[in-house]
Formats: C-alpha cells, structure tokens, sequence
C-alpha cells in the first residue's frame, strides 16, 4: 500500500508541470508532499575520502522537527552515489529510489511537533566536476608539488551531488552542521565553521569542523589539501572576528601579502551592510583548485593572488584592477547568499545581484563615488538582455545570468532615486539585520525595499526583474521644448531621471505618455545621467 501511495503522490505533484522541464527538475526544485511535512534543524556529516578510487563514503544524520503527520520522507542523492541504507531508531528502513531523489519509508510514527533523528549511509563515486565552479561535482587534482587538491564547488548542480540531504534552498538547518572529514595523514581538510578536534590513526587523520549558525546547504564544503595556516584578528562591529587564511605551502608568502586585501574587505562590507553575519563561526579564505565559491564562513580563493578577475578588468574602467574579485565578490556572498538566502533558485538575482553590487560598494567606501559608478557602469557592456532574471518558480531554474551586471545596475539606479547616500546606507543595513538568517523570496526584498524608500517600486522591479527590456526614453526637440516619454515598459512605469539640458543638469519625470520640458533657452544638447539604467534615443 505505501508502495502505491508514493506512486500515487509522485503522479499528482509533477501531473502540473509545463513540458519544457522534465518530472526530475520538478521535484528537485518544489516543495514536494515528502519535504514538507519536515524542518531540517541539524546536519551532522562524516565522511571519508578515497582519494585514490576518487570515492566517498559516509553517513549523515539528521535532526528535523516534524510538522505534519506523515509517514514518507525525501531524500535527495545524486547518482551514481548510492544510499545504501537509513536507519531509525535502530530500524534499517526501506528506501525507494526514482533517480536522484529517495523515498524512505518510516517507520515509527511521525507526530506533530516531534523532535527526530534519521541516519543516512552513504558510498560511491560522486560527479567529477568538469570546470569548477560553474560544472559542478568535486575537484580531484594535485598541486605544483604532486599532492593531492580536493575540493568540492555544487552551488547550481545542489550538494546532493555528493551527500544525502534535503537539497532544497528552502529549508536550511537552523542549528547548524557537524562536519567530520577523514584524510590521509598528511593532508588537511578545511570546512565550514570552527575546527573543534582532530583525530588521527596511524594512516589518517579526521577533522571536525562545527557550525553554529544556520547555512546555506550549498555552502557546505571539503577542502583537502596540503595547507599552510596564518591568522589575524579583525576588530569589528560586534569585536574581534577570526580571520583565517588556508593555502597552499608554495604560496604562503604570497598569500601573506595580498590576503591584507580581506581586513579592507570587511570594513567596507560591515560599513555597507552591517556586522559580518557569522562571527561565531569565524571567516575563512581557502585556496581551492578552481576560481572560487562562497562558501559560508569558508570562501574559496582560487584567482592566483593578483586583482581583478583573473588578471582582468571586467569594468574596462581601470578600477577593476584595484581589487582581487574573488577576495571581495566571494566574501560579498556572507551578506547576500549566506545570511539573506533565497527559497527558491529562480531568485538567485539576490544572491548575485546584491553581490555584483557590493564589488562598486566596496570600491565606493575605499575610492569615492566616482569610481564606484564607473566600475559598475562600465560593467553593463556584459549584460545581455536576453531573458528576464528572475527564472520560473519550483522547477530548479535560475533566471538570465544578467543577474550579476544587471542586477548591480538596478541596484546603483535606485541608488540615485533616493539623493541620500546614507540612507540608503541604512537601508542596506537594515536589510541584513531584517532578514538576519532568513530564507525569502524576492518579493519579500521588493517590498521591503519600497517600504524603506517610501516609494511603490513594483513597476520598477517588474520592468527591470520580470522583462529583458530596458527602459527607454524617446524624445524631440522643438526649439526651447523637449518632448519626451517611455516606451518599451511595463504599466505604470514612472521613474524620474536626471537629463542634462544644454548641460545643466534637471530631473525629468517620464511616463509613457508624452510629457514636455521647456527650457530658458534653445535646446541644442540632450543626454542621459549614466548612472540611470535607461536607454535614450531621439525621434
């Protein structure tokens, strides 16, 4: 009967979907009738690491708190990893496999309100990432002195890549996760949180890394390698805050040097955004095999100790070059990934939009305004306007990769809707502390930001969120007048501008009726501030 209950279950939740995205993609991205009736409220993962076999094994045990009565549990492991067995209250339970995702059968009785516990074993070969960060898996590969550098980097293909979980970004643990990692004895493991024991055998060794605060599951990551360790103490907004840095011992010397980037990167972030959100678990930098990744309160650093991105300046603004990206861009994910986290991936502009945002926020508190505005304006020579960036809900699927570029660009336009920089200031502060810790959606942040500027932003989040079009404004002159309006906009698209009229400098407010401006003298010149996300074109 249950057999034909999950069945049954599995036909009416996916019955719905649109025909562009498979039954697997629904499931992995939708709060099924097996999630929901659970709140994850603690990980505790051990895990071993066959280094040679390129193999995992392990078991992870799960503390939920019970929110309805049922008797069906979710659980999402990729393949070619196998569950190979789940375990309650002493009882091995049976476990139904439809591709990546696994239906347990409990047992005992689930009741409301209940605090439980289930064990998940765990073994197999997991995906190999074939270009960390973006295809993800875990990296097998050895540094310049032939021993062995591992990482794992899974943010879009989910962490269940490698280990049994409840891969949703809906549901965090809120008491945080154990993290066990056995290496062999002469390598290191670096992972989220704060190291609390090490324990070794004649051949291994097995670090135990904990943290506190709720993570974003994503974030939860194994770095293996042979590592060298500095430290400082960061005197921030709540007190002293660890920073530790973990590299390579080749690069010790250069890590020293341009890892005093990350002290400058705090203090422009807690300026911005307010106290760093995990001082209980401390902040890490750790050298990875490949470009980088956000891990929470374990960033990793993968941009060969020099500034820009690679190298490069993305800007083509020169500013680009005063910074390492992946130190400041990484780190900015702490703020917006890691404390303000999304419910469903179709929001991922939050994440990467806020971020992309705080390069120019960074730039700003260390290089003035001016040249915050031309890194994140020359940025926009990367956007493509080919789809909206925010994606369809409850199938797994992120929007444009506009998110980044774009996003920081209706963020600085907003910027000058307000003429006060720090109030704007305070709101962005205010959001970190609003939304401490907290999963939302980008609904929550739109209206929440209308709230604080005291303005109705959501034709401004629908033109700039929901569509691939940019604003324009058409205009013609008749000798003193300019006549002008929007087009190529959502209703009740209204957002002033700042023109600039035979070069004086004068707000303009557009809709998509014609307006007019008559001005004291003939108009010959017409332009756009820049720093208005707009499109302007003459009739």
């Amino acid at each position: 009967m249950k057999y034909l209950l999950i069945g049954l279950m599995l036909v009416i939740a996916t019955s719905s979907y649109s025909q562009e995205f498979t039954k697997q993609d629904s499931i992995r991205g939708s709060i099924t009738p097996e999630r929901a009736w659970w709140d994850v409220q603690h990980y505790d993962l051990d895990v071993t690491i066959d280094i040679d076999q390129k193999k995992i094994s392990g078991k992870n045990t799960i503390s939920y708190t019970v929110l309805a009565q049922e008797q069906v549990m979710q659980i999402d492991l990729q393949e070619p990893m196998l569950l190979t067995k789940a375990v309650q209250d002493g009882k091995v339970l049976k476990v139904l496999r439809e591709g990546d995702f696994h239906y347990i059968l409990l047992v005992k009785d689930q009741i409301e309100g209940q605090k439980e516990r289930i064990t998940l074993h765990f073994s197999g070969k997991p995906r190999i990432a074939k270009n960390a960060p973006w295809d993800g898996g875990i990296v097998f590969s050895n540094d310049n002195n032939g021993n062995p550098f591992i990482a794992t980097a899974n943010q879009g293909i989910g962490s269940s890549v490698w280990w049994p979980c409840k891969d949703h970004p809906s549901d965090e643990p809120d008491k945080g996760v154990n993290i066990s990692i056995t290496t062999p004895k002469d390598l290191m493991d670096v992972s989220n949180g704060r190291l609390i024991a090490v324990d070794s055998t004649l051949f291994t060794k097995t670090w135990h890394w904990k943290v506190i605060k709720p993570i974003n599951i994503y974030g939860i990551n194994i770095n293996i390698g042979d590592y060298s360790h500095f430290s400082d103490n960061y005197e921030g907004e709540k007190g002293p805050l660890t920073m530790d840095y973990f590299v390579l011992k080749e690069d010790l010397a250069k890590a020293k040097e341009h890892f005093k980037q990350a002290p400058k990167m705090m203090e422009a972030f807690e300026h911005w955004f307010g106290p760093y959100p995990f001082y209980e678990d401390g902040f890490k930098l750790v050298q990875a095999p490949y470009l980088g990744m956000e891990h929470q309160s374990s960033v990793t650093y993968g941009n060969k100790f020099q500034n820009g991105y690679l190298g490069r300046d993305l800007s083509q603004s020169g500013w680009g070059l005063k910074f390492d990206f992946i130190i400041v861009h990484e780190a900015g994910h702490e703020w917006f990934a890691n404390n303000i986290s999304v419910n469903d991936v179709a929001d991922l502009w939050i994440h990467e939009g806020f971020t992309a945002y705080s390069e120019n926020l960074y730039l700003d508190y260390h290089f003035g305004k001016e040249a915050s505005a031309a890194y994140v304006i020359g940025t926009r020579k990367k956007i493509a306007n080919d789809r909206p960036i925010i994606g369809p809900y409850g199938v797994d699927t992120n929007g444009s990769n506009d998110m980044y570029y774009k996003g920081a660009n209706i963020l600085h336009t907003l910027r000058q809707l307000l003429e006060d920089d720090e109030k704007w200031r305070m709101i962005l502060r205010k959001m970190n502390s609003e939304f401490y810790h907290q999963v939302i959606s980008s609904k929550d942040i739109e209206d929440f930001l209308s709230r604080e500027t005291s303005k109705d932003l959501s034709a401004f989040f629908n033109q700039y969120l929901r569509t691939a079009d940019i604003p324009k404004i058409e205009y013609k002159i008749e000798d003193k007048i300019i006549n002008f309006r929007y087009i190529n906009v959502v209703e009740d698209f209204d957002m002033p501008v700042i023109m600039s009229i035979n070069d004086a400098e004068q707000w303009v407010f557009p809709t998509k009726d014609w307006k007019q401006y008559e001005n004291k003298n003939k108009i010959k010149t017409v332009t756009l501030k820049e720093d208005f996300y707009v499109d302007l074109f003459k009739n």
